[in-house]
This record gives structure tokens, C-alpha cells and sequence, in this order.
């Protein structure tokens, strides 16, 4: 199960509806990677998103872990900076977002004032980096299997890695040897071992106005100095995701590249559905293949998938309410349907 963003961790701290949203679409074996959940008190840019930096969401996120691990699951916890893709009200004392840059992105994009952005000095990127470290060991210690850093999206540690955003001229600049991604990975492996440490990318994607003028280059390149690392997966969206061009029964092999050079286990996300992700299976496109919109959906996907059942529609005006069960846990398990 791909991560979410589902707005319904209120005041930052993961609720006890989680637990049950969770643990309907746990099953055992299969992987889910939680919601993205902020590092820090300044890396929040929507409502009621989780966190990980206080010990009251430590503990909150607990219960929720022992729902999941109750039905064999394996579960990660997606680490999170927005960057500036927030707004002074998301920020400590009304402060600007912090960024790679001082470039804002578009006023009313997606119907947002964005507060434009302050670019990050060189001494306060390492306490950047630490937030992510100590967001992991505190995901650990909810007991979580591992974590997944959120390196996609158009959020902090693209606005690092694209160079249409990233315009600094000194070592963490636009180029592709820009330290601060890998920084953090180094860090987050060394707290927790990088068998409990992946890495979600999306090089091809725009959103927020993320872009890099050649991200064949940036993904082949991410993968190569990423195995330095030995993480236990590397995931990354295809670009079709964008346009919504999702061929039936076709995968259309962007990712092929990248996924020769990683060494470790290869997660493909962006559009599938049942046949495309068995085909990207079975021509070793991919190891393993994240569901997003369908999971929510289908509490019980992976028993549907197995029998080639129908599926429910989702309903995309719940994405993003705040209610606890409407568009959450009421969508109904295929014995229920029938």
C-alpha cells in the first residue's frame, strides 16, 4: 500500500481511526507504508497531518502499529519536510518556509496563497538533516519496521534535487551532486540500519512546480550513489502518473533504467491496476508494485486481486476531509458489497 496523505491526525498527533483504517487493509506479509508524517515543528504545510517529533506522537502512533502488526503486517513510516510548500500559518512564530530557495511557488496554485520561501544557510541544513535522524529512531521506538524518506512530490528533498527549483551555487546546489539528500539517507541508516530504510522519488513529476531539466540523468544518477547505502527498497513514481495516461495492460517501462541500476528490492507506483501490476511482475519491471487510490478504497485489495473481484469506486470528494469514518473506514469489505 503506497502512503497517503489523509488529513485526519488532528493537532499533528496520529488518532485512533488510524488504527482501524490500518489495520483493514493490513495482510500478512504485505507491506504498507504509512502516511507522510512530519519530522519537525516547521515541516507541516496542510491540516492535520501526523508527526514524529514529540513524545505524544510517539505514543499515539503505537497503538496503531499493534493494530497492523496483529495481521502479520509489515508497516513503514513515510518521513516528511513540505518545504515551501506551506503557508505562515503551518510555521512556528508565523516564520517563512524553509527551502532550498528564496523562489516561491505560484500564489493560488491549487487555490493556496503559498508564502514564499526562505533559502536555508548552509549551518542550518545540518539540523535539517538531524530532524530526519531522530524522526526515524522516534518511528523505531512506535515500532514501525522501518521508515520510506520522502524525496518525491515537490517537497524539501526535491526542492534540493531538481535544479528548476535548487538555484544555490555552493555544494548543495542545483547539480547532481548535490549533498543534502544523501545526507539524510547517511543519517537515517546510521540511526536505525539500512535494512529498515527506503527512499520514495519521482523524477519526472512536476507537482508543486518541482521540475529538473533532465531527470533521466537525476534518477539513473540517485540510484547509482543510493546503493552505496543498501537500502532495503528504492521506490519511484511513473511518470504517467501525471498526465493520468494509464494504459490498460501496458506498462510503458520509463523506469527500466533505473530500476537495472539499484541493487536492492525496486518498488514502481502511478497508475496501475491489477493486470499492469502483474505484468510489471512478470517482466521483472519491478519487484514489487504500490497501490494507492485503489488500497483506499478496497480495504480488502489484496483478497479482491486474488479472486479478480470488483472493485469499489472511490470517491475523491472524501480524500481529504477530516472525518474519522466517512471516505475512511466505510468503504465496505467484498462480502459486505455483496
Amino acid at each position: 500500500m503506497a502512503p497517503l496523505s489523509r488529513y485526519r491526525s488532528y493537532k499533528n498527533v496520529a488518532q485512533p481511526h488510524a488504527a482501524v483504517y490500518y489495520s483493514q487493509r493490513a495482510t500478512k506479509g504485505g507491506l504498507l507504508i504509512a502516511e507522510a508524517t512530519g519530522v519537525s515543528h516547521t515541516s507541516q504545510g496542510y491540516r492535520e497531518t501526523p508527526g514524529i517529533w514529540t513524545r505524544e506522537q510517539v505514543k499515539a502512533w503505537k497503538p496503531i502499529v499493534n493494530a497492523v502488526h496483529k495481521k502479520g503486517a509489515v508497516f513503514f513510516l513515510q518521513l516528511w519536510h513540505v518545504g515551501r510548500v506551506s503557508t505562515y500559518s503551518f510555521q512556528p512564530e508565523g516564520e517563512a518556509p524553509i527551502s532550498s530557495t528564496d523562489k516561491g511557488i505560484t500564489l493560488g496554485l491549487e487555490g493556496v496563497d503559498w508564502a514564499p520561501p526562505r533559502q536555508l544557510s548552509n549551518d542550518e541544513i545540518p539540523s535539517i538533516v538531524n530532524d530526519f535522524r531522530v524522526a526515524a529512531r522516534n518511528a523505531i521506538e512506535a515500532g514501525f519496521d522501518g521508515v520510506e524518506i520522502h524525496g518525491a512530490n515537490g517537497y524539501l528533498i526535491e526542492q534540493f534535487l531538481k535544479d528548476q527549483v535548487n538555484d544555490r551555487t555552493d555544494e548543495y546546489g542545483g547539480s547532481l551532486e548535490n549533498r543534502f539528500a544523501l545526507e539524510i539517507v547517511e543519517a537515517v541508516t546510521n540511526e536505525i540500519g539500512s535494512n529498515r530504510v527506503g527512499i520514495k522519488l519521482s523524477p519526472y513529476t512536476d507537482f508543486m512546480e518541482s521540475i529538473d531539466s533532465d531527470p533521466n540523468a537525476l534518477g539513473l544518477y540517485l540510484a547509482k550513489e543510493l546503493n552505496k547505502f543498501d537500502l532495503v527498497y528504492l521506490h519511484m513514481m511513473e511518470p504517467t502518473v501525471l498526465s493520468g495516461a494509464g494504459i490498460e495492460d501496458e506498462v510503458l517501462h520509463k523506469l527500466l533504467p533505473i530500476r537495472k541500476a539499484f541493487k536492492n528490492t525496486f518498488i514502481a507506483s502511478g497508475g496501475y491496476n491489477r493486470s499492469k501490476g502483474n505484468l510489471a511482475i512478470s517482466e521483472n519491471y519491478a519487484d514489487l508494485v504500490a497501490f494507492g487510490r485503489l488500497f483506499l478504497a478496497n480495504p480488502d485489495l489484496v483478497r479482491r486481486y486474488e479472486l479478480d473481484a470488483t472493485l469499489n469506486e472511490y470517491n475523491r470528494n472524501t480524500f481529504l476531509s477530516r472525518d474519522p469514518v466517512f471516505g475512511y473506514t466505510d468503504y465496505p469489505f467484498l462480502e459486505e458489497a455483496k
